[in-house]
């Protein structure tokens, strides 16, 4: 199942680290067949406040996310990104075709 890298980036910064660390993410990603599908502004936000900026990198499955956070590639550039932009971080496993969302919907289900 598809699963995702998503990233809520408060600020951000144009720290020269911050530079070496985008010039050197594909090259992490590339061996786990992980992808950019979202990355930074602009977002058009619809409800509430939406400070800062989103990323959403897809990979095949949850696996491969987490043997991509946990390599020792990118573990050698993470810190160029942490030490400058703070930000909350998550893997998450995706739905597949035909999802009933009311599998989510608290109490019985209406027959």
């Amino acid at each position: 199942m598809t699963a995702y890298g998503f990233a809520h980036l408060h600020s951000t910064s144009t720290h020269a680290d911050i530079r070496t660390y985008l010039e050197r993410i594909q090259a992490t990603l590339d061996p786990f067949a992980g992808r950019f599908v979202i990355h930074g502004p602009p977002a058009e936000v619809l409800e509430g406040a939406w400070p800062g900026a989103m990323v959403l990198i897809e990979f095949p499955g949850l696996a491969e996310a987490r043997a991509w956070y946990d390599s020792p590639a990118y573990q050698a550039i993470l810190r160029l990104r942490t030490d400058h932009v703070p930000g909350d971080v998550v893997l998450v496993e995706g739905v597949g075709p035909g999802y009933d969302p009311t599998v989510r919907a608290p109490g019985p289900h209406a027959g």
